[in-house]
């Protein structure tokens, strides 16, 4: 084979691959945006339906954009009620090639969950199980880049306790439905939220704040590198 088809042949190459590799983005991208529209009209018709303990929209969004800006991958929900918060997650999740975990104890809630997961189009992102938190959080192997707590809150300083060992350097816990004290008092000391959030604060490889968006009392704590 002569030097002109040599080139001509791996101009073609060349070519033809660059076309191939524009054609498989273009298919992802449709997915996602086919995807993207499917959540977002979701989340839309229910926009004002979410009942049963789930989170409000505006910390749905937060929970979200934790995990964009941070690319995690490796989720754990304690509490997934009817599955606003777990949609949010793994709406995100979908995003940076990761995956949910939720926990939920209510049959009723659990179903509904799932049924919404399915119409949502994220079924393939979430591992729905039905069990109770107080056992498998202890069994649940992990590692855990991002946990969002939002179950029983008198058990929240003892999940944390145990969930904390499975989360990576650089995750993030978050917790609803937690107030920092205000003048030496809890403020709205919600069945243990309190005494989570001087848990967490005691914690010296964790960083923790009240993010100041959420109305609801969503905590985020960064665990620190030990470097």
């Amino acid at each position: 084979m002569n030097k002109l088809r040599k080139f001509k042949l791996l101009a073609l190459t060349i070519i033809l691959g660059g076309i191939l590799i524009s054609s498989s983005l273009g298919i992802i991208q449709s997915k996602n945006d086919d995807l993207d529209r499917k959540v977002k009209a979701f989340l839309e018709s229910q926009r004002y339906s979410w009942r049963d303990m789930n989170v409000p929209t505006q910390d749905g969004q937060i929970l979200c954009n934790l995990i964009l800006e941070n690319n995690y991958t490796r989720a754990l929900e304690l509490g997934t009620s009817t599955g606003h918060s777990a949609i949010w997650i793994a709406w995100a999740l979908s995003k940076t090639g990761g995956k949910l975990i939720t926990v939920e104890i209510n049959e009723r809630r659990y179903q509904e969950a799932l049924a919404n997961f399915k119409e949502a189009g994220l079924s393939d992102f979430i591992d729905a199980r039905l069990g109770d938190a107080h056992q498998l959080v202890y069994e649940l192997e992990g590692p855990f880049d991002f946990i969002f707590i939002d179950a029983d809150k008198n058990w929240y300083v003892k999940y944390a306790q145990a969930l904390i060992p499975k989360l990576v350097e650089g995750g993030c816990l978050t917790a609803h439905n937690v107030y920092a004290p205000r003048r030496g008092r809890f403020r709205r000391n919600r069945w243990g939220g309190a005494e989570y959030y001087e848990f967490m604060k005691s914690q010296v490889g964790f960083e923790t704040f009240i993010h100041p968006e959420s109305r609801r009392g969503l905590a985020i704590s960064y665990k620190r590198s030990s470097d």
